[in-house]
């Protein structure tokens, strides 16, 4: 199964700090361990390094996400038809017509359990809109696209130190 299959991955967080690469491989793990049989999309674009799972091999039937954005020191988990789920907790972001998400700083801190139970919403309303059942691939990782331009990855301020004036 793909879950292994993470030697690109590994080389596109190279980007970003180590706490964010151990949150985002986490996170990772977690939707592999609940769903083997789906595929891991991955795309390293210019603001972001993004993968999700799907049915398919079309970001279409995309049913969650997590991204590393470049110029933020966020981890997103999403959802990629977010807005057709339920939330009752109201703890996903976002207000546009489709993506929801969290941001997850620790991973000691993720909502596991609720959001298995959006997981298997968001994946049963990922299977209602497949359009092909001959489109279905399973456990496998697959890379969609690889920019050759990232914008610079995001940096945590350093404290400056300032000289006091002689008055």
């Amino acid at each position: 199964m793909s879950k292994e299959q993470k030697a690109d991955l590994v080389k596109f967080l190279k980007a970003f700090s180590d706490d964010r690469k151990s949150i985002a491989l986490k996170l990772r793990d977690f939707v592999w361990d609940l769903y083997p049989r789906t595929n891991e999309l991955i795309y390293d674009n210019f603001n972001a390094l993004a993968f999700g799972w799907s049915t398919t091999d079309k970001v279409g039937d995309t049913f969650c996400t997590i991204a590393l954005y470049r110029t933020n020191k966020n981890n997103h988990f999403g959802f990629y038809w977010g807005s057709e789920i339920k939330d009752p907790n109201k703890i996903l972001i976002g207000n546009g017509k489709q993506y929801r998400y969290i941001l997850v700083d620790n991973f000691d801190d993720f909502p596991k359990t609720y959001i298995k139970r959006l997981l298997r919403e968001a994946y049963a309303n990922s299977m209602a809109k497949l359009k092909d059942e001959q489109a279905i691939v399973n456990g496998q990782t697959i890379v969609k696209s690889i920019s050759a331009n990232k914008r610079a990855t995001f940096k945590r301020p350093t404290k400056k130190t300032t000289k006091k004036s002689r008055s």
